[in-house]
């Protein structure tokens, strides 16, 4: 083959393929599309197929119905390539966007031990004026009601009670 030939060798596949294109290409893309149910992925399947037999033009000589064949069968192969990929495996699609995200509870968590820890170490008075005031959410009043004890007495306890737990917490390392 001469220098010469070379060029339209492939210009006469190039134009096989156009009319191979024509002849089969809707009919595959039809086919695929049934496959994957994805219009989008079924051209780029029928694209790729096209491609191989592009890339063997002695498939574009065979008879009609052996071409066909050849492209269905390379179309097939290559959808099924794909479900048994890992990357179809472990991506899902969807185009749904998830409502909400959940937050990691794991500093939450680790946050409420701590703050368990410091408080066995204060006094039971201190302690119950703290865990009334901030878990239970009393009043003042409420609180002296409940301890016997006046207004003025569970205050001063919630001052050093707080105190007292700031430094608890600062001594695990907790800065404030």
């Amino acid at each position: 083959m001469t220098d010469g030939e070379a060029p339209r060798v492939r210009a006469d596949a190039d134009d096989l393929l156009r009319a191979v294109h024509a002849a089969h290409g809707p009919a595959l893309e039809r086919y695929v599309a049934r496959l994957t149910d994805d219009p989008a992925q079924a051209q780029d399947v029928v694209q790729e197929t096209l491609l191989r037999a592009w890339r063997h033009p002695e498939v574009l000589e065979r008879p009609e119905s052996s071409v066909r064949a050849w492209l269905f069968t390379v179309a097939r192969n290559l959808v099924v390539d794909e479900l048994r990929s890992a990357h179809h495996r472990r991506e899902l699609a969807s185009a749904d966007v998830p409502d909400h995200g959940e937050a990691d509870a794991t500093q939450a968590v680790l946050d409420a031990w701590l703050v368990a820890d410091a408080l066995v170490s204060l006094s039971p008075e201190h302690r119950a004026v703290v865990v009334d005031a901030y878990y239970h959410g009393r009043s003042v009043a409420e609180m002296a009601s409940a301890h016997g004890v006046p207004p003025g007495t569970v205050k001063s306890r919630m001052h050093y009670a707080l105190r007292a737990l700031r430094l608890a917490l600062q001594e695990k390392g907790v800065s404030s």
